[in-house]
């Protein structure tokens, strides 16, 4: 098993720009509202790592329901480690912004997608 370079990670609402130079992947299953494709300057699209559409619509960005969903959501990922893996590997020690759409800065998937990242590449 390849070790996994380490970068930094950072999350980024696609709303808000400049984006940040590096590695530019949106981390959401559906794409962002009011955004065109053309605007996005994409590297990749990890649709697999992003919160399962039940999930998603369970949490409703409810900042009640976010330690419920901070758990859930990592044991999806728990079962995405290749995705996870090939994510970290793509990047190539360049800094990884994790693009998201939520209007919450504090209680977002990219959030804990961060998290679970950074705990992967400094366990392997």
């Amino acid at each position: 098993m390849d070790p996994l370079p380490q970068a930094s990670i950072i999350p980024w609402r696609v709303y808000q720009k400049p984006y940040p130079a590096g590695y530019r992947v949106l981390v959401e299953r559906l794409w962002p509202r009011g955004v065109r494709k053309a605007d996005l300057s994409l590297d990749a699209w990890a649709k697999a790592l992003a919160p399962s559409t039940e999930l998603r619509q369970w949490f409703a960005h409810d900042p009640a329901h976010w330690d419920a969903f901070q758990h859930r959501y990592w044991q999806e990922l728990t079962s995405a480690l290749p995705a996870a893996r090939e994510l970290l590997l793509a990047a190539g020690g360049q800094p990884l912004v994790l693009l998201y759409a939520a209007h919450d800065e504090t209680h977002n998937g990219a959030l804990v997608l961060q998290h679970f990242l950074q705990d992967l590449s400094a366990s392997h």
